[in-house]
């Protein structure tokens, strides 16, 4: 392998696919970038077994097509520490390559790619999508907190991709809270979904850059693929079934309180400073025109409640909820106001930002409530 390449290009290419570098593996090979060079472009490859990215540069100058796997840690301090110039690479031996740049030389070590596994994408029974990328990592910003950490259950680890002719729904619950994110820019011929797992898709919330525009998404029952720009990222499922989300969306909430999110939010955080560190307990007591939010410690002898003006429209309620949860949901809603439907004391609560609200939702959280003394 021989060829000549920006310096600051190939530690931007590098940096994109680094995340899939496992910190310690039962498999070294996977400690290193896997180097494609054909032609004029290279592509770079990085694995954990589970999750895979890729990404391809274009050399300024080649003179002998090559693959070999170079340690990821060693190059990236390298290219890290040398201003923008032309870097050439070139393997020196059956073990080593050198790379030079003005006034100075590296050689590291090299691996067979022979050792490099193999990399599985998906089958002839995989269906294709076009997600526009914004919409796309606006909806893992949406749901992604609301994931879950569940051994017994791991299809509630990831987020739900469910895809139907009319509209593309992403959800994610840990089951105290769901969130949905609905967009009709994605669309399917017929059902499909597939449940995409937290990590994989916080890699793709943050290297979808600006400059890109659609996402092509490939998938089957185990693997998907998601193709933009020069970029490719192909990820393990998570095999399980998901939980009939759309079953527990309340549909007849009758009792609507309407506020500002941000106003909500503070009041939230500061009166949960009082509450039980163990529960995180606050109560909310909805009146007409007004909503008091009150916790109290007594372990610690301590308490705090707080009243608003608000829109209320439905019958006095008393509610409880786990200040986190309702912290969590105000804090990833981007709107400026609220619209929070209630049943009764006992069942879920509905949130969706005002300005949706004669929409399809395109986002809902739903919160369940817990019992108050």
């Amino acid at each position: 392998m021989k060829l000549i390449i920006s310096s600051s290009e190939l530690l931007k290419g590098v940096m994109a696919v680094s995340k899939a570098i496992p910190a310690k593996s039962p498999l070294p090979i996977l400690e290193n970038f896997l180097f494609d060079l054909k032609g004029n472009v290279l592509e770079i490859t990085a694995s954990d077994s589970e999750l895979t990215l890729k990404t391809q540069i274009e050399a300024e100058n080649t003179s002998e097509e090559g693959k070999i796997a170079v340690p990821a840690k060693h190059m990236m301090d390298l290219l890290k520490e040398l201003p923008d110039q032309p870097l050439t690479i070139s393997t020196a031996s059956e073990s080593s390559f050198v790379c030079k740049w003005s006034g100075g030389e590296s050689t590291l070590p090299y691996f067979p790619a022979e050792d490099y596994p193999e990399i599985t994408g998906t089958d002839d029974t995989a269906v294709t999508i076009t997600f526009p990328a914004q919409s796309l990592v606006d909806g893992i910003t949406s749901t992604i907190y609301a994931t879950a950490d569940d051994e017994i259950r791991p299809a509630m680890n990831g987020i739900l991709f469910d895809i139907a002719p009319e509209s593309t729904t992403l959800v994610a619950s840990d089951s105290h809270k769901l969130i949905c994110y609905t967009t009709g820019d994605v669309k399917a011929s017929e059902k499909a979904s597939f449940i995409l797992h937290k990590k994989p898709a916080a890699i793709l919330k943050s290297i979808i850059g600006k400059d890109a525009e659609t996402v092509e998404i490939t998938f089957d029952s185990k693997n998907a693929v998601f193709k933009f720009n020069a970029t490719m990222v192909i990820c393990r499922l998570v095999v399980g079934k998901y939980p009939k989300y759309r079953d527990v969306i309340p549909q007849n909430n009758s009792n609507i309180l309407r506020i500002s999110r941000v106003q909500l939010l503070n009041t939230v955080r500061r009166v949960s400073v009082c509450s039980n560190k163990a529960s995180n307990h606050i109560k909310f007591d909805l009146r007409s025109g007004s909503l008091t939010i009150s916790a109290q410690d007594l372990g610690f002898s301590i308490a705090a409640h707080e009243t608003m003006p608000c829109q209320y429209d439905g019958e006095e309620l008393t509610i409880g909820f786990k200040s986190p949860f309702i912290i969590e949901i105000l804090s990833n809603m981007g709107c400026g106001e609220i619209v929070m439907k209630f049943l009764d004391s006992k069942r879920a609560a509905l949130i969706i930002p005002a300005e949706d609200e004669e929409e399809s939702d395109k986002i809902c959280g739903i919160i369940m409530p817990i019992m108050i003394s």
